[in-house]
């Protein structure tokens, strides 16, 4: 989907969203290609570019030359026009990044606290920001992200169980993370954040359409519809973990039973019995692996299956090699360009995810990526009050 702009001049705050989105999604561009995707004159293009130069949001780059003539002048993201922290919380513990405006990541803590209670976590948090702000304390610190656990506001689900911050309902979760950090917060499921991560800067670039299955503590996922994820009427679209696959199967803390995340996640894997190798496990598990594929493939019809997460590399590739013999769906196709699973072995991708969380809250035109409770006014960066 490709956001457009308007030409009427006091839209000026989203057009220059729009702008950014366009470079910052498409990557470097000439004036008139970014005019031509968003629909906007070439000379309000022009007007809002100087701002965005002015304000260190943008470079721009001549090009060698190619024959007679000037060559175009490619505008692309100032890698240090703002930065923005990263934070990921699981029932192991609190990790935190920082991260550029081109998705570097210019250093990362963890703190390693099995089941942190709200204080506990928060406590660490606060400790983790300050330890990234203080990597540029002259720099532009746009935000916040969080990424946690989903999925949200379900009763029988929503902070229940070992696959989740279990005790956690309740808890207002952007005011306190605005709190510790002193920074504009923006929230979403782990599964969401590093969908996002993996579509700005890892094997989604470049992928339209694709489902990020994550092998976390426990096992969720997001589809990626033109570079936006699909978030359903209550942002909790595509928790495949709590479908219950194998019906009479074992017990699920959501109150179900067979749910797949009892069988495919980290928590399962660290239950398994008493010397099962890595390898043999994978082996049970594969036929359930299958069934999840084939039925993320016949709801979503993704061009492919990115799996990563939180699980060792290892496991991760072990699992997608199973994946070379696959059943039929609708996804079993003669003009396929890219295998049906592929393996996202980078750690990375939600800590990026999470940054990314809080730039696209501060600078993106969109609004999808945000959780449904707590809900804060988003903020206007070129600005200094709030965005209407």
């Amino acid at each position: 989907m490709v956001l457009r702009g308007t030409n009427q001049e006091q839209a000026r705050p989203y057009n220059r969203r729009i702008v950014l989105e366009c470079i910052r999604n498409g990557g470097p561009a000439t004036r008139g290609d970014i005019a031509a995707r968003v629909g906007l004159t070439v000379q309000t293009v022009s007007t809002i570019v100087r701002e965005l130069e002015e304000q260190n949001y943008l470079l721009s780059v001549r090009e060698a030359p190619k024959g007679r003539g000037l060559p175009p002048t490619t505008l692309r993201l100032n890698p240090d026009g703002g930065y923005a922290v990263g934070v990921s919380i699981t029932p192991l513990g609190v990790e935190a990044a920082l991260m550029n405006l081109a998705g570097d990541m210019l250093g990362r803590a963890a703190r390693s606290h099995a089941h942190a209670s709200p204080n506990e976590a928060f406590a660490l948090i606060g400790e983790l920001v300050a330890e990234m702000r203080a990597l540029r304390q002259d720099g532009r610190i746009l935000g916040v992200g969080l990424a946690m656990p989903g999925p949200f506001d379900v009763q029988s689900m929503s902070f229940v169980g070992p696959t989740t911050l279990d005790g956690w309902a309740g808890v207002p979760v952007r005011a306190r993370l605005e709190e510790v950090s002193k920074l504009p917060a923006f929230i979403a499921a782990d599964t969401v954040a590093a969908a996002l991560g993996v579509r700005l800067y890892g094997e989604g670039a470049g992928i339209g359409q694709f489902y990020y299955l994550h092998f976390g503590v426990g096992l969720g996922g997001t589809m990626m519809q033109d570079g936006v994820p699909v978030r359903g009427a209550w942002g909790n679209a595509g928790e495949v973990g709590h479908i219950p696959l194998m019906p009479g199967g074992r017990l699920c803390p959501c109150g179900n039973a067979g749910c797949l995340e009892r069988y495919l996640s980290l928590d399962a894997f660290s239950n398994r019995p008493d010397g099962q190798s890595q390898a043999d496990w994978v082996a049970e598990v594969t036929p359930i692996f299958h069934s999840a594929i084939q039925t993320i493939e016949n709801l979503f019809d993704p061009q492919t299956i990115v799996l990563g997460g939180i699980a060792p590399g290892a496991l991760i590739t072990q699992l997608v090699a199973t994946t070379a013999v696959l059943p039929s769906s609708i996804s079993a196709r003669y003009d396929r360009t890219t295998p049906r699973v592929i393996a996202s072995t980078g750690r990375q991708s939600v800590m990026r995810g999470a940054a990314a969380l809080a730039v696209s809250g501060v600078l993106s035109p969109r609004q999808e990526i945000r959780s449904s409770p707590d809900r804060a006014p988003k903020r206007d960066p070129f600005s200094n009050g709030m965005a209407a």
